[in-house]
């Protein structure tokens, strides 16, 4: 797999003019497979793992130096400023991002303080929002998942699992992402349509 990401036109992509809706990545074992997938890429592992695992956005992920993280241990919170709405959002670290990111940093060609955690392989620049974009693309594809991904597709799979796989409350989800109703969140995560099935499957 090439180190850096070249932008391939999506054969799943909607017609010009369509709107377009990323989908999360509903199954574990898919998960699994990406994780296997980029185990020989630290960088790209990191970058997925603590996509998943926090629910921040590209360019909030992209954004992160590595002094705002390498000091982090388990439990430690991490506190990005939002994109959409220039507030902070603070994320707890858990052991599989600490051990993905200290795996990273271990490897990293520049691990100085204001060096970008996720750093391009050919320039010493941060990766745009659009490479990670194109990337969450490729890892789907490899693993033959059908679809429309993309780098939301990082964050809707957190508040996926969190929901349908952990139970959490949707009222939690709602405010963890900024949203204005429950059902919007319900929306987002591609899980209204089953959720509502669920509420005809009791007979009366």
């Amino acid at each position: 797999m090439p180190r850096d990401i070249v932008l391939l036109r999506n054969p799943n992509h909607p017609k010009k003019g369509s709107s377009i809706k990323v989908e999360p990545i509903t199954r574990l074992a898919d998960i699994q497979s990406i994780k296997t997938l980029l185990a020989d890429n630290p960088r790209d592992l990191c970058l997925f793992t603590l996509g998943i695992n926090t629910a921040y956005r590209a360019n909030e992920l992209v954004s992160i130096r590595i002094g705002q993280i390498a000091h982090l241990r388990p439990g430690d919170r991490l506190d990005l400023k939002q994109s959409k709405n220039g507030k902070y959002r603070c994320t707890t670290m858990n052991d599989k991002v600490y051990a993905a990111v200290h795996d990273w940093l271990d490897v990293h060609p520049e691990p100085s303080a204001d060096a970008p955690l996720f750093r391009s392989h050919k320039t010493r620049e941060a990766l745009s929002a659009v490479s990670v974009t194109a990337l969450a693309k490729q890892w789907c594809a490899a693993i033959g998942l059908k679809g429309n991904y993309g780098s939301h597709t990082l964050r809707k799979t957190w508040g996926y699992h969190q929901r349908k796989t952990f139970n959490k409350p949707l009222a939690l989800l709602t405010r963890a992402f900024g949203h204005g109703s429950e059902w919007q969140t319900l929306e987002y995560l591609c899980i209204q349509p089953a959720e509502l099935e669920e509420l005809y499957a009791e007979a009366l």
